[in-house]
């Protein structure tokens, strides 16, 4: 299943199970959403970063709050990979990711929100550009890809899990890419 947008559309959410993903904070443009979640078949985002400043996702459960949805003990874990076009005229060294259950909050262990700590995620995080990423998961939710290059015009994937284990009506996942030091 494929959703795109068009600059016609009001609202700026693509649908997938029981999350949605925006665009709406603005700074980048979401192209189109595929996939179900697994790891066989993850969510891919694609979108285009035209600056190099951090951007924000914003990510809506649908089921929380629903008839038959229970909260406690239950969680939901997707797949994500972010397909990120480098529209910034700059190439990018480093690509930062933090996890935040409230906006301007870093995620922290309590909220149930994490790039899937408690589980084994060998295999499950990795970029077709950057050869290694660094994780800091206590007391935070982030992760930085780094070792490689995305040259201006080109796009990189980004694959790694999300666990929402006390399941959110709404987070965020902040975005930055990173150019070499000068």
């Amino acid at each position: 299943m494929i959703f795109t947008h068009s600059a016609a559309q009001e609202q700026k959410k693509w649908t997938v199970g029981p999350y949605s993903f925006s665009d709406e904070m603005g700074g980048f443009s979401i192209r189109s959403v595929t996939g179900t979640g697994t790891t066989e078949d993850p969510i891919v985002i694609t979108e285009e970063l035209n600056d190099i400043v951090p951007v924000t996702l914003v990510i809506r459960n649908a089921s929380v709050g629903q008839p038959g949805f229970a909260p406690k003990g239950f969680g939901l874990l997707f797949h994500l990979q972010i397909r990120a076009v480098n529209g910034s005229g700059r190439p990018w060294q480093e690509f930062f990711f933090e996890l935040q259950s409230l906006l301007g909050e870093p995620s922290d262990y309590s909220d149930g929100l994490s790039f899937c700590q408690p589980c084994d995620v060998t295999g499950m995080i990795h970029s077709n550009l950057f050869a290694a990423y660094d994780d800091d998961f206590e007391p935070y939710d982030r992760m930085l890809f780094h070792d490689g290059k995305v040259d201006p015009k080109a796009n990189v994937t980004m694959d790694f899990p999300i666990g929402d284990f006390t399941p959110k009506r709404i987070f965020y996942l902040v975005q930055e890419p990173r150019i070499p030091s000068t």
